[in-house]
């Protein structure tokens, strides 16, 4: 259909890959939006039975034509999601002043737009990561509580500090499964060292002197100062540290509900810095909007898209189930505050949100190049190779993975 009319009757598909709470929510937001707009019906499902899998179901849909015009996708999934050429371009919708495009995060709205081209979808899911500390295992070691100012040395010497060998009480904890978990817990030592992931060329760029810096601390707080619990699973440390015997950690706001339920008692302030550059690393999520060649229905999920990630409907769907809100707007709302009072620190985490600057690679090759560096923090942390040649080694696995892509 070549020709707009926003009276005829159209059906929008959505793929929402949520989670039972979240898709109940959703259904009943986009029932409200077709009762405003009763020539919109929604076919909307999880698209599949894990998040995950909507990735390899988008590729066959290019294939099939039959594509959704709203899936929900990993922002790590973008530039190839742009590379398929099925996506819209919503550059034009987003300089529309409602739209308040500002109000969404650096890194979300750079994930949004990948390559600088095409703007492909609007924020879904924004989070950060903050340092958690456990104040029963600060208090008993009589030791002050972090403030927004530290720097990493600050952070080093709490946490040797804080070891005590006796109880196996760690004064920080660190993944080392060699998954994801390991490779965005670096990240922000490396941008706030001057690093960057990848070079203007797209080949990678983590084995530099800012990256060796990075490595070596963390392996100086692991292997010399032995003040860091090494976690194989990437979840263990969580649980020592809501039984307070890990006294620091950093995580994001989806670790709240966890420690209300232990009544773990903890405070939540944003990442040490490095010459006052305190950048944290986010892993922004999106609603990704598809062209299927009938402008009515390009229409209408961009209109819908747009109205879900407006402040109103955010507060009823993203706060409502723990996410951070998507709009720095949202932090003057009743509606946020009261999540703050169910569930403290979440104010902090959220305005950590500003120091979410810099966006993880899009790069189809992402994946591999995660895996390269994630083994070589994982072998140095255990105190089996040197950081600058498990760098230089892990980039030269990365850049085969990203030639691979």
């Amino acid at each position: 259909m070549t020709v707009l009319d926003t009276e005829a009757p159209t059906r929008v598909t959505m793929w929402s890959g949520q989670s039972d709470e979240a898709q109940t929510i959703l259904e009943a937001l986009a029932a409200e939006f077709q009762d405003a707009h009763p020539q919109v019906s929604f076919d909307l499902s999880p698209g599949a039975s894990s998040t995950e899998e909507l990735l390899q179901k988008l590729a066959a849909s290019f294939a099939s034509n039959d594509t959704p015009d709203i899936s929900y996708t990993f922002g790590s999934w973008a530039s190839q999601l742009e590379r398929s050429g099925r996506t819209l371009d919503l550059r034009e919708s987003i300089t529309d002043s409602s739209v308040k495009w500002d109000e969404f995060t650096p890194a979300a709205r750079t994930t949004a737009q990948p390559t600088g081209a095409k703007v492909i979808g609007f924020p879904a899911v924004v989070d950060n990561i903050s340092l958690f500390y456990n104040t029963t295992v600060f208090d008993r070691a009589g030791v002050a509580y972090p403030t927004a100012d530290w720097t990493w040395d600050d952070f080093r010497s709490a946490a040797k500090e804080l070891t005590e060998p006796e109880s196996q009480t760690y004064g920080y904890a660190y993944s080392v499964s060699g998954s994801e978990e390991t490779t965005w817990q670096f990240w922000p030592h490396l941008w706030q060292n001057g690093g960057v992931i990848l070079d203007v060329d797209g080949r990678s760029a983590f084995d530099s002197t800012a990256g060796v810096s990075a490595l070596t601390f963390l392996a100086d707080m692991a292997v010399t100062d032995k003040s860091v619990y090494l976690d194989q699973t990437d979840t263990k440390f969580a649980q020592l540290f809501a039984s307070d015997r890990v006294a620091m950690m950093t995580s994001g706001p989806w670790q709240l509900s966890e420690l209300k339920t232990a009544k773990t008692s903890y405070g939540v302030v944003r990442l040490p810095g490095t010459d006052g550059d305190h950048q944290t690393v986010s892993g922004p999520d999106l609603w990704a909007l598809f062209d299927n060649d009938d402008v009515n229905r390009a229409y209408w999920a961009t209109k819908f898209v747009t109205w879900l990630t407006s402040v109103e409907q955010d507060l009823r769907f993203n706060v409502a189930i723990g996410n951070l809100p998507l709009r720095s707007s949202e932090a003057d709302t009743r509606a946020f505050q009261a999540q703050v009072d169910e569930l403290p620190g979440f104010d902090v985490i959220q305005e950590n949100s500003a120091n979410a600057i810099t966006a993880r690679p899009t790069s189809p090759g992402y994946n591999g190049l995660s895996e390269a560096i994630a083994d070589a923090i994982a072998h140095v942390l255990q105190g089996d190779g040197d950081p600058r040649a498990a760098l230089t080694t892990a980039a030269q696995d990365a850049d085969k993975a990203l030639r691979r892509a």
